[in-house]
């Protein structure tokens, strides 16, 4: 075969790969959450739900035309991380020139905000003009980058990672969370246009809240594992490697055991979440290593059993949540659901004091946050289901075994299982 020919092969199998993993991805997220509620919930959001098949179908066009192009292999690696850090500054740039509109805008002391903003507005498009230049290379580098260090830790099918590792950056929709009052339980997730304002999303928490006699939450997120997955443009490259392998995790468990049976039980949520966030901390900072050198964030510092024990931070955050999440669950574990919710509210007071800008302390709140445990304390409260999976990685500290231990659990029971059988980590 010539190069041409076998280029077109493999373009050929890339593709029908492809469609068959989304095919399959899509039956395996048909009943993620308890069906009643999310269908009540749905009610009352279906008019600004977000059209994940028109953005599927408009990305795989994207995507399409990146592999087809080509265009990371007439670029050396040092040349690709530049232009990726390029992108990162104009990125910065653009953020910048939108935040100076926004107060100029917003001004009342200005008599002709248009005029005073004409030659900022006019380098904002230029800035973004730029971005849509540069963005799809951009995407193909990080996208093969990824997929080096991934293969490289033995992840592959046949020499390939599959699933591809592939992504865009895209608005990215708000997730409605809804959870019972008696119980802190994720029972729907329902996602939103990301257009919504403010002012939509806390009328759409009220109007569900009241009819349903439950408690909602609109929370932002940075990355959603469709495929090809959606990120959120941002200028920190750590956030970024991290999450990239975090949504790719979630397509890598899709076919398996775990992946499968995402929303069959909370500790299964849990699971799936701390699992992808412990992926994407561990190979997210090997793609930086690789890569960016320069912007790998400093390592721990070890501790000195010599040294006088430091400070206690003014306020640790982390450990203040944990406190709160463990005694909303004694209050609602009594039936005192009024009393746990104006206790979250009064701590909300606390934290927003504190700086911790949380719009909303309540159930759904604990309900989402709660899941992703990949690191100790915070919103998941006494639950050990976190904890489990910490340990595991522990004993393992090997990305390849871990990601496959945990794909073909089917509850945490197994999980507690499999740990009994393993050593305890050193």
């Amino acid at each position: 075969m010539t190069p041409r020919t076998l280029f077109a092969a493999a373009r050929r199998w890339f593709w029908r790969a492809l469609w068959v993993f989304v095919l399959l991805s899509s039956l395996a997220g048909s009943t993620v959450y308890l069906e009643e509620t999310h269908q009540l919930a749905r009610r009352f959001t279906r008019s600004v739900e977000f059209d994940f098949f028109g953005w599927t179908v408009q990305t795989l066009g994207i995507k399409y035309g990146q592999f087809s192009l080509g265009t990371t292999g007439y670029l050396d690696e040092a040349d690709q991380s530049a232009l990726v850090l390029e992108y990162m500054d104009h990125l910065g740039q653009a953020q910048f020139l939108e935040g100076r509109l926004a107060e100029i805008y917003g001004d009342p002391s200005l008599d002709n905000p248009t005029g005073e903003a004409e030659e900022i507005a006019a380098l904002f498009v230029e800035e973004r003009a730029r971005l849509a230049e540069l963005q799809p290379v951009v995407e193909a580098i990080l996208a093969e980058q990824a997929s080096v260090v991934i293969s490289e830790l033995g992840l592959n099918v046949g020499g390939s990672v599959f699933p591809p590792v592939a992504f865009h950056f895209s608005p990215i929709p708000s997730a409605m969370i809804v959870s019972p009052r008696d119980v802190i339980r994720q029972d729907a997730n329902v996602q939103l246009d990301p257009d919504l304002t403010l002012e939509q999303k806390i009328d759409l928490e009220t109007t569900v809240e009241q009819a349903l006699d439950v408690s909602v939450l609109v929370v932002p997120i940075g990355g959603y594992g469709t495929f090809p997955t959606m990120i959120m443009e941002t200028t920190a490259l750590t956030w970024l490697t991290d999450t990239i392998v975090h949504e790719w995790t979630h397509n890598f468990l899709t076919l398996r055991p775990l992946g499968w049976n995402y929303g069959a039980t909370p500790e299964m949520r849990t699971m799936n979440e701390t699992t992808a966030s412990i992926a994407g901390r561990e190979i997210g900072r090997m793609i930086l290593e690789r890569y960016y050198p320069d912007r790998v964030p400093p390592p721990p510092q070890p501790v000195d059993p010599d040294a006088p024990e430091p400070p206690p931070p003014a306020f640790d955050f982390r450990a203040e949540m944990h406190e709160t999440r463990i005694h909303v669950d004694e209050l609602l574990a009594e039936g005192r659901i009024e009393e746990a919710e104006a206790y979250m509210e009064a701590r909300r007071q606390i934290f927003w004091n504190e700086g911790y800008r949380i719009r909303r302390l309540n159930q759904a709140y604990f309900a989402f946050y709660g899941a992703y445990a990949d690191e100790p304390g915070g919103p998941a409260g006494e639950d050990p289901v976190g904890e489990a999976v910490r340990e595991l990685w522990a004993r393992i500290q090997s990305p390849k075994e871990f990601l496959l231990q945990m794909g073909g659990l089917h509850n945490y029971a197994e999980l507690d299982e499999l740990l009994g059988r393993m050593p305890a980590s050193p």
